[in-house]
């Protein structure tokens, strides 16, 4: 219900912000609704959005820059994301009285809790305490804002972090560099820097005074050249750590307290009708922290005479945890097609699993267009190897990933880098996704699994 009841107020939006961001935004909601259970954190969800839409769907109607029409939101870091989306339409009257009464309710009551509610919930959940595939920082010297600039620019008397010619100039000029020397397609990566300068030099990213639309213009910019969705620029309130060479010891507690009161994203695990397991997974975590659960997961199921994974809400995660889950459907070292590290044993299957009985049985995987990044890895290489039957939809496409790099405080960017060998003469799922087998709305995946797997239960 309350999924319907947000896709009805999202209509309110312009058309141009509904066909970029709804499916996105509806997702959000989703993760949001997995993780905020019990009457007080369902009521601060809800506060949350009403109190956006107040704010920001007036913004889309009135707040016209052509130059910026259409660009796509990137993640605030540590900060809230906001919907601050430019459009040409007027206007619908509903829009105007709905946004001018939320925005009475919401300030009132906002003003409340956010005195009294501390850290807020995210919309967008990071996992695994780094942006999915960027595991790994860049130590390579790129134009740096100078200190004092970036000092002066943070500390305007306006909330917003507003740039000026100089500063787009310098965050351009990096990027380019860095999609230059980094890039896993040397072509697509001039193609690239080239298109960024021209931009520039044509005046395009003038009106772009706001970073978070900075950074989105830009990322749109390169997308148009190689619609690669794991090549982001990223725009950050809080300044960026100098040097993320991974989780510190604060972040790995609250990770790990994060996927307890998740169960590690394992949010069903059951033994349906005809003895066929399912699995509802929602990311692939961190093993060192997961490895157990998915262990007590997979045991639960191990007498079963089939397995459906349900990955439709799955959005990727650790390689190492794909390969930890693939390694039970097995009875042998399965050559393990990994498109973000060079092949190294890393690359096997470790097969069998002992005690296990489920390397024979029958496996379908539940896809939808939000499967993504390591969901997408897991189903593709099952599909190549013919192990598992795929039924739902076309899944998202986000295939290679790379190293992010640090532009100054405030900016970076995540560029793939790594080209494995890939043993498959079928090209990898990179921007077009992974081809169901059976294909079926996502909503219906469900049904549809059961009934191939109850049907090849009788067979037998």
């Amino acid at each position: 219900m309350s999924e319907k009841v947000y896709a009805w107020l999202l209509r309110l939006y312009p058309s141009r912000f509904r066909e970029a961001y709804g499916e996105e935004a509806l997702q959000l909601l989703r993760d949001r609704l997995r993780d905020e259970k019990g009457f007080f954190p369902r009521l601060r969800l809800w506060l949350d959005l009403l109190g956006d839409l107040a704010i920001s769907m007036p913004h889309q109607y009135l707040h016209l820059e052509p130059t910026l029409a259409g660009t796509s939101a990137q993640p605030h870091l540590n900060d809230t994301p906001s919907f601050f989306v430019l459009g040409d339409e007027s206007p619908r009257p509903e829009a105007l009285l709905l946004g001018g009464v939320l925005t009475l309710a919401a300030l009132s009551t906002f003003s409340i809790l956010l005195g009294r509610g501390g850290t807020q919930a995210r919309m967008g959940v990071i996992v695994s305490g780094h942006l999915d595939g960027y595991a790994k920082p860049s130590h390579q010297p790129v134009p740096q804002a100078k200190p004092q600039e970036t000092a002066n620019a943070m500390n305007r008397p306006d909330a917003a972090f507003k740039l000026d010619a100089e500063e787009r100039q310098r965050v351009v000029d990096a990027s380019a560099a860095i999609l230059k020397k980094n890039y896993i397609d040397r072509d697509k990566a001039q193609k690239m820097a080239d298109a960024l300068l021209a931009h520039e030099k044509n005046g395009d990213d003038d009106a772009a005074t706001d970073g978070a639309d900075f950074a989105a213009l830009l990322t749109r910019q390169m997308r148009a050249v190689s619609p690669d969705r794991h090549l982001t620029l990223v725009f950050s309130q809080d300044p960026l750590p100098r040097n993320p060479m991974g989780q510190t010891a604060e972040e790995l507690i609250r990770y790990r307290e994060i996927m307890k009161q998740q169960n590690c994203t394992f949010e069903k695990v059951e033994v349906l009708s005809h003895n066929i397991g399912y699995l509802k997974l929602n990311s692939f975590p961190d093993v060192s922290v997961c490895q157990q659960t998915a262990e007590t997961a997979m045991a639960s199921l191990n007498d079963a005479d089939g397995i459906i994974y349900d990955l439709r809400d799955n959005r990727g995660g650790e390689p190492a945890m794909v390969a930890l889950m693939a390694a039970y459907l097995f009875d042998h070292p399965e050559y393990w097609y990994n498109p973000r590290e060079n092949t190294t044993g890393r690359s096997w299957t470790h097969s069998p699993v002992p005690g296990n009985k489920l390397a024979d049985k029958p496996v379908y995987l539940l896809t939808s267009g939000r499967t993504f990044s390591g969901a997408e890895q897991f189903c593709y290489d099952l599909k190549m190897l013919r192990r598992a039957t795929l039924v739902g939809e076309t899944t998202g496409g986000g295939a290679h990933s790379g190293v992010w790099h640090r532009i100054d405080d405030h900016f970076g960017m995540g560029v793939p880098e790594t080209r494995a060998i890939n043993p498959f003469a079928e090209a990898d799922w990179a921007e077009t996704g992974v081809e169901p087998d059976v294909k079926v709305k996502a909503a219906d995946a469900l049904a549809e699994a059961k009934k191939l797997a109850a049907s090849k239960s009788q067979k037998k």
